[in-house]
């Protein structure tokens, strides 16, 4: 990719980061969304994660009217599958196009959870991982609602939701920054969550980003063999990012909870990453 190009891809996702973190009120990540040309989105989510987080994962789709769970909303229409749990598949946690995929593994000291977005070249989401750190048990274990904050802060954003505020004030729902701990009702979506939702798929698309493939379960075609290149080389090399540079891209957004980074991918889309970092005390780089 060019560097005048990359630069100008840079200024646009810069630019519309920051109109996103402005508004809180609404929380939608810059307008991005999964394409489809009817609701709901069938969208099929990959669960590798142990027994540790089975009780977080809130996405429950056996009771769709408990308004604690994801698959409350009306726009989407959630497929929740087991997918390979193997510990070198959670700490690669690799993409399956068209899909979401949900990881807990031992990821290091830096950040508590991380939702990874991939934008296709029309800027829809096509992909997406959630991923909770297990470095951090004796926090979790400390504050066991934060699990289901964190998890469920996660997966919110690979639906399109930002934050609905980053300064640690209560909004009464996971995509806030309060201590859930203190707040209990931060541990879940509320219903100003699913209100977003059907507000950023009110319109139809021309074309579907998602892959509804009931018959790819994550146990099958759709678990790539994890990339053993080392960090930032080959395989790993995260988003194409040019040699020398952090694989997680570009660092474009920081706060006292939170960092966003960004990264070209080499079909012309983007990578945009979403870190939850550790209260200070805990956070080991």
């Amino acid at each position: 990719m060019k560097i005048k190009h990359l630069i100008s891809i840079l200024i646009v996702i810069i630019g519309t980061v920051a109109i996103s973190f402005s508004v809180n009120a609404t929380h939608e990540w810059a307008d991005h969304h999964w394409a489809r040309t009817s609701n709901p989105l069938p969208l099929q989510i990959v669960r590798s994660i142990t027994v540790d987080w089975e009780n977080e994962f809130s996405l429950s789709t056996e009771y769709p009217s408990n308004a604690q769970s994801w698959a409350y909303s009306a726009v989407l229409e959630l497929d929740v599958v087991d997918g390979d749990t193997g510990g070198k598949l959670r700490k690669q946690c690799p993409m399956i196009l068209g899909k979401i995929r949900v990881c807990n593994a031992r990821y290091g000291g830096a950040w508590l959870g991380m939702a990874t977005i991939g934008l296709d070249t029309n800027g829809h989401i096509d992909q997406g991982t959630a991923q909770v750190n297990d470095f951090f048990s004796n926090y979790w274990n400390s504050k066991p609602q934060e699990k289901y904050h964190v998890m469920c802060q996660e997966i919110g954003h690979l639906f399109g939701l930002g934050h609905t505020s980053v300064n640690g004030t209560s909004q009464g729902t996971c995509m806030d920054y309060s201590d859930s701990s203190q707040y209990n009702e931060s541990q879940y979506p509320n219903i100003h969550d699913f209100g977003m939702l059907a507000g950023i798929y009110s319109h139809m698309d021309s074309y579907d980003s998602y892959d509804d493939d009931s018959g790819t379960d994550g146990g099958g075609n759709s678990d790539k063999k994890p990339c053993n290149a080392p960090q930032g080389k080959g395989c790993n090399q995260f988003g194409g990012a040019k040699p020398g540079t952090n694989p997680m891209g570009f660092l474009i957004q920081r706060s006292e909870n939170f960092e966003v980074w960004v990264a070209p991918r080499g079909d012309g889309g983007m990578w945009i990453r979403h870190v939850r970092l550790p209260p200070r005390e805990y956070r080991r780089r």
